[in-house]
């Protein structure tokens, strides 16, 4: 008896010891630049008569910066023709910027409609074990007839920790997430998105989804969706849909700096000084001061220090090394590839980003009010695309930039066609052109007072990013 008595004790105490060690903790603690890929195959029914296959990509660059994530998201692949995916190659961007807390909630800082899932996964505020579930409440963004109004529908998931697993070489926590679709009078609430598509009426429908989170920040590496639902219309049509919608975190290779910084050095875009910047594992924060450059101007410090040293306009936001004329940093003053001098050339500058390395180029010459540009910048653009080409799996964002004319709907529209007519450049030298995504911010993002002509030359600037 006694053995049988020692035997169970020793039973419980282990069990315990298991159960205990089996406890996990979710805390969302990403930190990294990131792609997400939100891939849709769906049966589509209208009115109940099978219509085709929907196939869908949602891709997107997202860097994270300071807790704060800003994202390019753009829809690669929409229609299905003859069995072919049609696919423009570059790509205007949806800017979405938002922060994600420690418990996977996702705060909206600026809402074009990305990503589509929200705080999908939301992680639970206590430790959970094996097969306990839990629940809460996301977001998600629809749009099932493309017609670039996204729709946002209040979601209620239940989520059950199902297994530990290695995934792809990684610990991951695998769990399921289920929901019913319920919009309009199907919802509890009755809820309607007033932003949204106005003649979407109602939905309802199912999904059952399996994530693979990655242990060490919960990070959702994975997330497959089994899709059944249908979307009611105002004109009395409704769509269904069925299939899976698979999600899919990538992240980015680092930039090949032994291959990059020469051949910046050799399209005499940088010098000693800036190869050592570009090296540099901590870099200047460059996005606070050039954001509000005019108001900082006078503020003691406003660009905080780099090696000790304060950072001001005239060291940083000037171009680094020889520009397009060979000069040192020293002979900036006297360079004919510094605008400030001469507004007849174009003068790039270099510096290292929370995005990856940033190029910009300011002064480039396009017919006025168009994206066209004036001849006498190909020798210019064959540099570049030479230094682009030491990167042939990054993703490259060109950003365009105007001055303030009192016009932002225009500003906005020159800067995104800008951005394009540049990329396209670009793809004619030889870069993929699946690797763009393009963006405009118009007058949005001065780095110089607008008050002045100088000022309003710098403003005018294309910026191209290697993202890492």
């Amino acid at each position: 008896m006694k053995r049988i008595f020692f035997a169970l004790c020793f039973f419980f105490i282990f069990a315990s010891t298991i159960a205990f060690a089996a406890d996990a903790e979710f805390i969302y603690s990403g930190s990294e630049n990131y792609s997400l890929v939100e891939r849709t195959d769906l049966r589509r029914y209208d009115n109940g008569k099978y219509s085709g296959l929907v196939v869908r990509e949602i891709r997107s660059f997202i860097v994270c910066d300071g807790g704060i994530y800003d994202g390019d998201f753009y829809v690669s692949q929409d229609t299905v023709r003859n069995r072919q995916i049609v696919d423009e190659g570059i790509h205007t961007s949806i800017h979405s910027v938002f922060k994600i807390h420690n418990d996977g909630k996702l705060e909206m800082l600026e809402d074009n409609g990305f990503p589509t899932f929200r705080s999908f996964p939301t992680f639970p505020n206590q430790k959970i074990q094996i097969g306990q579930s839990w629940q809460a409440e996301a977001t998600r963004c629809v749009d099932p007839l493309n017609k670039g109004i996204p729709t946002r529908m209040p979601i209620f998931v239940e989520y059950t920790y199902l297994k530990d697993e290695i995934f792809q070489g990684q610990e991951v926590f695998v769990l399921s997430a289920k929901w019913a679709t319920r919009y309009g009078n199907f919802a509890r609430t009755n809820h309607i998105d007033y932003s949204g598509d106005s003649d979407l009426q109602k939905a309802q429908g199912s999904h059952n989804a399996t994530m693979f989170i990655r242990k060490s920040d919960c990070a959702a590496l994975v997330i497959r969706d089994s899709v059944d639902e249908t979307f009611f219309y105002s004109d009395g049509n409704q769509y269904s849909f069925k299939g899976t919608i698979s999600l899919f975190t990538e992240y980015p290779p680092a930039v090949d700096k032994t291959k990059l910084i020469p051949a910046l050095r050799r399209a005499e875009l940088i010098d000693d000084d800036a190869a050592k910047f570009l090296t540099d594992k901590n870099p200047p924060s460059q996005n606070s001061g050039t954001k509000n450059i005019a108001k900082n101007d006078d503020e003691k410090n406003p660009f905080g220090t780099y090696n000790g040293e304060p950072m001001n306009t005239s060291k940083w936001l000037e171009p680094f090394g020889k520009g397009n004329s060979g000069a040192k940093n020293s002979d900036k003053k006297n360079s004919p590839g510094n605008d400030s001098n001469n507004p007849n050339r174009a003068s790039v500058s270099v510096e290292k980003t929370s995005g990856g390395i940033k190029l910009t180029i300011q002064n480039l010459h396009f017919k006025p009010d168009s994206p066209e540009l004036l001849p006498g910048e190909e020798n210019l653009l064959d540099k570049i695309a030479s230094v682009l080409k030491q990167a042939p799996k990054n993703k490259l964002l060109i950003e365009g930039h105007t001055a303030d004319t009192g016009n932002p709907t225009g500003e906005m529209q020159l800067s995104v066609e800008r951005s394009r007519a540049i990329a396209q450049e670009l793809s004619k030298r030889g870069i993929n052109p699946d690797l763009f995504l393009c963006r405009g911010s118009g007058s949005k993002k001065p780095i110089a007072d607008n008050s002045t002509r100088e000022g309003m030359a710098k403003n005018r600037r294309v910026e191209i990013t290697i993202l890492e």
